[in-house]
């Protein structure tokens, strides 16, 4: 197994997949630091929401990587319909972009942050990774997600303990129809419950409802602020749950 320096004494002109998450922006920093030439292309679809565009920004400018922008419209039928393997049409479409932009920009290879505790075997997005030639070379070299926090922190990335974001189509269920207006609701949704000073939860919809998902030790401050919860929530969601289930 090797290491990032040969990785990238090997690939030195590379392309980054980046979604302003501490993979990616670890995998850019890693890059640059090892004499790289290396962009990151950060795909703005409807899936993404405007905190996880303004992260990418800055996370970019604070390593001082050259970041393009591109914007993508994913609502796409094939998409919108919610099939079990959206996750794998979505990402094939916006890796697609990324190649695309690479190869006119002269990158010979597109780089994403999948790490070495992602189960791959159980990712669709992955193999639409594989099928475009996409390398992970965090996954490659071994490098686990609790070793990807040690080293952006102790490279002081202020983003070392964000926690992991999956896209807004994943707060809707399989086979239930991916609309603007639903994302937006839980886009907006989730910026209420953050307002309050949670951080790691996700707002699901549930058969019309809004399932509030938290980590067991923001279950008090829920009960707690119950009531400022609802009124937060009520101008998107007629009805809130909780899930008793904690999230791990």
């Amino acid at each position: 197994m090797g290491t990032l320096k040969s990785f990238f004494e090997e690939h030195s002109r590379a392309a980054v997949g980046f979604s302003g998450g501490v993979d990616s922006a670890y995998l850019l920093y890693a890059a640059k630091r090892c004499g790289a030439k290396v962009k990151a292309y950060f795909i703005k679809t409807q899936f993404q929401p405007e905190c996880e565009y303004r992260d990418a920004v800055r996370a970019a400018a604070e390593i001082g990587a050259e970041l393009e922008i591109a914007e993508l419209d994913i609502l796409r039928r094939e998409i919108t319909e919610n099939p079990a393997d959206r996750c794998y049409l979505c990402k094939k479409q916006i890796f697609s972009e990324i190649c695309a932009r690479a190869e006119k920009d002269g990158f010979p290879i597109v780089l994403d942050g999948t790490n070495a505790s992602d189960d791959i075997s159980d990712r669709p997005g992955v193999r639409a990774l594989r099928e475009l030639g996409v390398r992970s070379p965090l996954c490659e070299c071994g490098i686990t997600k609790q070793e990807i926090r040690k080293r952006a922190r102790e490279a002081g990335l202020t983003l070392w303990n964000k926690p992991s974001y999956a896209c807004l189509a994943t707060r809707i269920p399989a086979g239930t129809e991916i609309t603007a207006e639903l994302l937006e609701r839980i886009e907006n949704g989730e910026n209420a419950v953050s307002s309050l000073g949670f951080k790691d939860f996700r707002l699901r919809y549930f058969h019309g409802a809004a399932k509030l998902q938290l980590c067991a030790g923001d279950f008090n401050a829920a009960i707690k602020n119950r009531e400022e919860l609802l009124n937060r929530l009520s101008p998107y969601f007629d009805d809130v749950v909780m899930d008793l289930r904690a999230r791990k």
